[in-house]
């Protein structure tokens, strides 16, 4: 298994920010709300993925350019919480977004700044509560679709999130980063990712073409597990990039799907 997952063609980085710069379109047949619940989940994997990049910058790593990839999707942050302006005519969602700003603006200065190992552990703990922030804000986007895809929506969505969450977790341990619960902050992403992933291929909206999809974010995730239950604590920073860059591309491809249906 471990030989057919190494041979499996990864995604490159660029392709990959390529894909989500483009503009986080649905297709054009996705209701407005679920594009928006869309949107906004984009920001939930947008704050692990600039701690991902944050760890390979500070370790030198060069792969797939985390330096300019972290630029992007800074720039990406703030395009999609003025997009998300539109919606702000909802009382908690006005609320929502402007807790959103008042914890991003001093972390993207942060973010700006060359990478610090000795700031890595409150920076992330710091992204973990934008995060919550992202979380909640999605969550009310998802509420009022009022309708099922939306909450499938949001579930797809959050997977992309994780991916990039369990990468960066790896990475600040091969950083080795003190002051960090990797292990169980890792299980934990893990155990929800694992659900999650369950939950959507039992869902009845879950089209053939979906599936086939998601039976390749299952050959992805496998590293994340293999990893996960090595005894010998070995981070290969190379492997994890391109896995959860495969996740991250399969299940961004998926999300829209879902936001598209018609069910």
């Amino acid at each position: 298994m471990a030989k057919d997952l190494l041979n499996r063609k990864m995604v490159s980085g660029a392709a990959l920010a390529a894909l989500l710069l483009s503009g986080w379109t649905a297709p054009s047949s996705a209701a407005p709300i679920d594009d928006a619940i869309n949107k906004a989940g984009k920001q939930r994997m947008i704050t692990q993925r600039l701690m991902k990049d944050y760890a390979m910058i500070g370790m030198n790593l060069d792969l797939g350019n985390p330096d300019a990839d972290l630029k992007k999707f800074v720039q990406q942050f703030d395009s999609i919480l003025a997009d998300l302006d539109k919606y702000s005519s909802e009382q908690k969602i006005r609320a929502s977004l402007a807790d959103i700003r008042q914890q991003w603006v001093p972390l993207k200065k942060v973010l700006q700044d060359v990478p610090d190992k000795s700031r890595a552990a409150k920076l992330q703990r710091d992204l973990d509560a934008l995060l919550a922030a992202c979380q909640k804000n999605t969550r009310l986007m998802a509420e009022l679709s009022g309708n099922q895809r939306g909450e499938i929506v949001d579930l797809a969505g959050r997977q992309r999130m994780l991916s990039q969450r369990m990468a960066a977790l790896y990475m600040l341990k091969a950083w080795k980063v003190d002051d960090l619960d990797f292990s169980g902050k890792l299980s934990q992403s893990m155990d929800e990712f694992s659900s999650a992933h369950a939950r959507l291929e039992a869902s009845p909206l879950t089209t053939t073409e979906i599936r086939a999809i998601l039976a390749r974010v299952k050959k992805s995730y496998a590293w994340f597990e293999m990893m996960g239950r090595s005894k010998s604590g070995r981070v290969i920073p190379s492997l994890i990039n391109k896995s959860a860059n495969n996740i991250l591309a399969d299940m961004d491809k998926v999300t829209a799907m879902y936001a598209a249906t018609k069910k």
